[in-house]
């Protein structure tokens, strides 16, 4: 499914157009002033189908002078400020506009609507309409042809019934080629036209009311007989293009009897010399004296009523500002413009004398499949551009990590530009809203120049209702049962196991078509292989509502394989993955046969990392192959994919604890991130993961919904821990890639428990990775195979092992990965760390409080500038914290703000040079309650008190009724200002002091002397 957007694109033809006969209105001319009954019928919606469910309206209008959409009701997607229509079953489907247009509109004055527009959806959003229009029209004369529509195209001597209404007139007179054929009293007038004369022709209706009247003008078509030819050799289905200046169409249509070209080439009109000539089940034409690579749009004209993009083609131009429109020209420039008011619908694009792709992958071998380590990545949501050639920026990236294959999600054209891309439409060519032809292949070369594969989601389980292979059959809803390449209906009656229309298998068409597109993208597009979606679902098998279908069908294995064999024959090195999630049985036989099978170990990773372990749930021995029984490594075993909640989510939601222990504190949370990929990655068979799972992305899968646009967040690399995680998943890629035991086929998981175990064993070299998954510390014994020196990989340190079943202590989180031959750790770099702080000082106003810390780093850096703040909160818990402003250093003076407070200090320690220089921040524990007293000492019961201090400009001294004089000196003891006449309250200007400390000292009437230091800023 896809998230959808407003469109906002107006069809200057709208109701004289093909393709708007889904709605009509009571009155069939309704005006401004009047109410009217919109009636829509959505089995004449190829893009809703034989929809049942609720509908609701996206609706404005359009007035005259204004081209955009006014007075829309409610914004997009919200049910409650929207209309719903009022189902009246069977598909149709009513809206009541009342009291009048202007009035539910809320029209202003002065302003006069041309147009309804609208755009009807399914509650959810998951279905639309195209834009529908409903023309308005004046009180007083009008007339108007209710059939047939503009462009209406019938045979010689076909009889062609006309219908027109009118209002306020006193006679119709209808003209056929400007001459009359029939003149009537009334306001309706019916007749039957004939003629024998091929090519274009006019009717044009005269409303007359006395000396005033007001016309209409439809044009119909009379076609040619339809030429049977055979069509040359070599021609393929779809755009061939034989010169420069030349192209020939082939489309493959039986049971239908005539199709007309239609396009930039013939102004979108129907012309007898672009009718395609028939050759069997084919319809073929070609077209010559074309400008050599320009860009011309077209359609097929089908039966005169339905009109098409060409199935093969490899760029579509698609109306409405949702699609081409939207699309910037950042990514796509000089994106040719659809020919709006001249046709409805997606049309296609051809352009002959095209400059051929330079490709430089001619030396590129693919990685093994067992080897394989696969980045699954979303263009859309992986970069803020949102576009191929910003993804090929991050290869760097992607390099570094490890990745020796990128799986991208859907990207041939999906419905909408705001999509996970498994609502497809056109299968041969790639969705412009990720950029160029060119930009997709430049992205592939430089991947092959760095080692890296590529394979492409691929979705031929369904496709969506702007297919031509759709429309062309489609009728009540559904595919029509003479339908070449669709099911009727789908197999599958669970309801979580439908989308779109569902493809026949079985048909040799269909089988064909997938052939072609599979052979298209490796051969045009040079992709190493597919990952299919739903494989499941390539069965005519009938499964209930309450079946997955995950019984072993034998039907589906025989197509599955067939489809496989033939990819294989282009390609004999291609790397075939199936999502299929079906019997165990028939994934043995599929990996059997070489074809590799996404395994989703989601669940059970990810109550590991938060640290549930009751009745095995966390066991996550079935990412292995050997868990699956087969007999060798054909399982992509992934912790996440596009499909499943993030573990880093969840872990931060859900997270157990013990004690000071957290899962859910993001540093611990990440960590034990690094502990699943030490127990993921070393499995061996190909892995997969997830875009950002390196950083340990966080944010849900349901966030702006789930298939809904999500947060890029390459500022992760910013964090430390989550840098950190990062590099180790690095070193585990580089691992399993270099080191022959990780291809082993002798190795065990014991994962049962919180404490966790994996046990390889190979000539080159045995290994044993232990890690505590539980919230509190345990041990387990590593059930080394051998005694002597082990070799711990990530610190290198040795392990002197003297009995092989001993028990090693694991803190919660820890892990270790024991080698038997010493390798090389890996340089995981380590941001600062600040330890040991703490708070010292007399907790008093005016009192001077000094923090304290260690500073480590352990990549032997030096510190560099630290950075350091101190908060004041109302209690020990951090109730309403602050940070104090300009309390960034060091040492920090109580203030009469701090009365009654608590204070902490923390410090984020930054090193000096490095790649991490930044650290995690650190606080301090509270403070005790600073107490409310007087800014200097008690004096009896009365309170002597001085502030603000620090002080800029003016000091306010408050009880000095007991105080004879005082006087203000630098700490050499000058005195600067003397007051020897006090008052209970005074102020005190230092505005003439330079910044630094002084002494105030107080001469008290009992003799006693009182002096304090003031900081002046």
């Amino acid at each position: 499914m896809r998230k959808f957007y407003i469109l906002f694109f107006i069809l200057s033809l709208c109701l004289s157009l093909p393709g708007i006969a889904q709605i009509t209105t009571t009155p069939e001319l309704p005006a401004a002033n009047k109410a009217v009954t919109i009636t829509f019928d959505s089995s004449k919606e190829s893009r809703l189908g034989a929809f049942t469910g609720d509908l609701y309206a996206h609706t404005g209008v359009i007035v005259e002078g204004k081209t955009e959409w006014q007075h829309v009701i409610g914004t997009w997607g919200d049910n409650n400020a929207q209309p719903q229509l009022t189902n009246k079953g069977n598909g149709i489907y009513e809206l009541e506009i009342t009291p009048d247009i202007n009035s539910f509109y809320s029209v202003t004055a002065g302003e006069k609507v041309t147009k309804i527009a609208l755009v009807l959806r399914s509650a959810d959003g998951s279905q639309q309409t195209n834009d529908l229009f409903v023309e308005i029209f004046e009180e007083g004369l009008n007339v108007s042809f209710a059939s047939p529509t503009d462009g209406k195209m019938i045979q010689k001597n076909e009889a062609l019934n006309v219908e027109v209404n009118a209002t306020g007139n006193e006679s119709i007179q209808l003209l056929l080629d400007g001459t009359e054929i029939k003149n009537i009293s009334g306001q309706q007038l019916t007749h039957t036209v004939q003629t024998a004369v091929a090519g274009q022709h006019e009717l044009k209706a005269i409303a007359k009311q006395g000396s005033e009247e007001t016309s209409a003008i439809i044009k119909f078509f009379v076609r040619e007989d339809v030429t049977t030819e055979a069509k040359p050799m070599g021609l393929k289905n779809g755009i061939n293009y034989i010169d420069d200046q030349t192209v020939s169409l082939v489309l493959f249509a039986p049971h239908k009897e005539f199709i007309y070209v239609i396009g930039d080439f013939n102004n979108w009109e129907a012309n007898n010399d672009y009718q395609m000539k028939k050759d069997g089940d084919f319809f073929w034409l070609t077209i010559s004296n074309l400008t050599p690579q320009k860009e011309y749009i077209f359609q097929y004209l089908i039966d005169g009523e339905l009109r098409i993009a060409d199935p093969y083609t490899d760029k579509v131009s698609d109306p409405g500002e949702y699609k081409d429109k939207a699309i910037p020209a950042s990514v796509y420039p000089n994106l040719i413009q659809y020919p709006e008011g001249k046709t409805t619908e997606i049309a296609s694009v051809l352009q002959t004398a095209q400059t051929p792709f330079s490709w430089s992958d001619n030396t590129f071998i693919a990685p093994s499949k067992e080897d394989l380590v696969i980045y699954e990545l979303h263009v859309r949501d992986f970069t803020a551009n949102g576009d191929i050639k910003t993804v090929k920026d991050t290869l760097d990236y992607l390099q570094r990590l490890g990745v020796n294959a990128i799986e991208l999600m859907p990207f041939n054209e999906f419905e909408g530009n705001d999509s996970w891309g498994y609502n497809p439409s056109f299968y041969f060519a790639p969705d412009k809203a990720y950029g160029t032809k060119n930009d997709y292949k430049e992205f592939i070369n430089e991947c092959h120049k760095r080692g890296i594969a590529v394979l492409m989601d691929m979705v031929l389980n369904h496709s969506f209702g702007q297919s031509p292979l759709v429309r062309m059959y489609f009728d009540n809803g559904q595919p029509t049962a003479n339908n070449p390449w669709y099911n009727q209906k789908s197999n599958f009656q669970h309801p979580d196991a439908q989308w779109g229309y569902d493809f026949n298998h079985e048909s040799k068409y269909t089988q064909e078509l997938v052939d072609s597109i599979n052979s298209y993208w490796m051969t045009e597009y040079h992709v190493d292989g597919f990952r299919f979606d739903f494989t499941k679902g390539f069965s005519n098998t009938p499964y209930g509502p309450t079946s997955w279908g995950s019984d072993y069908d034998a039907d589906r294995i025989r197509l599955l394989k067939r489809m496989s064999d033939e990819i294989w024959k282009r390609n004999e090195k291609a790397i075939i993955v199936f999502e299929h999630l079906a019997d165990n049985s028939e994934e043995t036989e599929l990996a059997n046969h070489g074809i590799l099978l996404w395994g989703n170990a989601n669940h059970a990773y990810n109550e590991a990392t938060m640290g549930w372990h009751e009745n095995g749930k966390s066991d996550f021995s079935w990412a292995s192959w050997k868990g699956k029984s087969w007999d060798h490594p054909g399982l992509i075993s992934y912790m996440e994919s596009h499909d499943e909640e993030r573990l880093m989510f969840k872990n931060l939601q859900h997270g157990n604890s013990n004690g000071s222990y957290n899962v859910k504190e993001l540093s611990t949370a990440l960590a034990r991130m690094e502990m699943a990929n030490a127990f993921f990655l070393t499995i061996p068979g190909p892995k997969m993961i997830w875009q950002f799972g390196e950083l340990g992305y966080d944010v849900s899968i349901d966030e702006n919904g789930r298939t809904g646009r999500k947060p890029i967040h390459w500022d992760y690399q910013n964090n430390p821990n989550r840098k950190r995680l990062y590099q180790i998943t690095a070193a585990l890629a580089k691992l399993k890639k270099e080191e022959a035991a990780f291809s082993s086929d002798n190795f065990s998981i014991i994962a049962k428990d919180a404490l966790k175990r994996i046990e390889i064993n190979h000539p080159d070299m045995d290994v044993r990775i232990i890690g505590n998954f539980d919230v509190k510390p345990g041990s387990i014994a590593a059930n080394f195979n051998q005694t002597g020196t082990w070799y711990d990989f990530f610190t290198g340190k040795e392990l002197e092992v003297n009995t092989t079943d001993a028990l090693i202590e694991l803190q919660p989180g820890e892990y270790h990965i024991f080698t038997s031959k010493k390798l090389t750790s890996p340089n995981i770099l380590v941001a600062p760390e600040a330890k040991n702080v703490n708070i010292s000082g007399t907790v008093k106003v005016d009192e001077t409080l000094t923090a304290r810390y260690t500073y480590f780093d352990q990549n032997d850096d030096k510190e560099g500038n630290s950075i350091y703040q101190w908060y004041r909160a109302d209690n020990s818990s951090g109730l309403n914290e602050e940070a104090i402003s300009g309390a960034t250093e060091l040492s920090y003076i109580l203030t009469e703000d701090d009365q009654g407070k608590v204070l902490r200090f923390a410090v984020t320690p930054v090193a000096k040079t490095g790649e991490l220089l930044n650290g995690q921040s650190i606080s301090s524990a509270y403070t005790q309650t600073v107490p409310i007293s007087t800014g200097i000492n008690d004096l009896e019961d009365e309170q002597l008190q001085i502030y603000p201090n620090p002080v800029q400009d003016f000091l306010n001294l408050n009880h000095l009724g007991n105080v004879k004089q005082f006087y203000i000196a630098n700490l050499l003891g000058k005195q600067l200002i003397v007051v020897k006449q006090t008052e209970e309250k005074m102020t005190l200007n230092l505005s003439g002091l330079s910044r630094g400390i002084y002494l105030i000292v107080f001469e008290m009437k009992d003799g006693n002397r009182i002096s304090k230091k003031i900081i002046k800023q």
